[in-house]
């Protein structure tokens, strides 16, 4: 299976947001095809997330796995943010 420029980026970006979200206390494992993020709350790995990226007219954006955009890929420390307050919004409701 060849990777395409695009793959690239997309996998670029995502290994930006890892990293914030790991700084953040998160566990993330980046999949490889298609290129996304699986995310959880090592106190609650129940709850899980799945963040893309992907090309729009304006730039690259992160996007939720129900296909609401998360935030530009060129400043994923507020996406991370916006991950984390996603996630603990999620646990205090367990």
């Amino acid at each position: 299976m060849a990777v395409t420029p695009r793959e690239h980026t997309r996998t670029y970006f995502l290994g930006k947001l890892a990293v914030e979200l790991e700084q953040r206390g998160l566990e993330v494992t980046l999949r490889s095809y298609p290129p996304a993020l699986r995310i959880s709350d090592p106190d609650a790995a129940m709850l899980a997330e799945t963040i893309d990226c992907v090309p729009l007219a304006e730039g690259w954006f992160y996007r939720w796995s129900w296909g609401d955009l998360v935030g530009s890929a060129d400043d994923p420390g507020t996406a991370a943010d916006r991950v984390v307050r996603v996630l603990a919004r999620r646990t205090d409701h367990t």
